[in-house]
């Protein structure tokens, strides 16, 4: 099947769609509170689906227009990847060396400046390490393996479509 940058844009969208869907119902229905990084994941996968969206509507014809849109898309696949794999390195380490559990993200946002908030976030928590596999994957590993494939997603479609 041959898709159009549109229809890989608009893919791109419903794939980032059910990411955030599925976050919702994992800690609404699953009672899963998400951690300081899972929120910075949530926020990449909202950056990269906003930009699929804008980028499918617009569905420009020029590979530079095209580019754009995939570099932009690039830096919030980038900045999921780093965030999941620091999620995962934090579940990796032994209990004896998981950070005590700090203070919530939204605290966090009140009581510092932006980069120390990014910081002690990016410190991560106790929180931050409790792992809650999903069909025995856990959370930030699938959110890393989609970071990837909608990454290299939107780097495949700035090329233009052969008919």
């Amino acid at each position: 099947m041959n898709l159009s940058f549109r229809g890989r844009y608009l893919a791109g969208f419903v794939v980032c769609v059910a990411l955030m869907a599925f976050a919702l119902y994992a800690q609404y229905v699953m009672h899963l509170d998400p951690c300081p990084l899972c929120i910075f994941q949530r926020i990449a996968v909202c950056t990269m689906g906003l930009f699929f969206l804008i980028g499918g509507l617009h569905a420009p014809r020029k590979t530079g227009a095209r580019a754009v849109y995939a570099i932009v898309i690039t830096l919030g696949g980038l900045w999921g990847i780093a965030t999941a794999g620091r999620h995962l390195w934090l579940q990796s380490l032994p209990a004896a060396d998981v950070p005590a559990c700090g203070p919530g993200l939204g605290y966090l946002f009140d009581a510092f400046p932006f980069t120390k908030m990014l910081k002690l976030a990016f410190t991560g928590s106790g929180e931050c390490a409790k792992i809650e596999p999903v069909l025995g994957i856990p959370m930030p590993g699938w959110t890393l393996f989609w970071f990837v494939v909608l990454t290299v997603w939107a780097l495949l479609a700035i090329r233009r479509t052969v008919r």
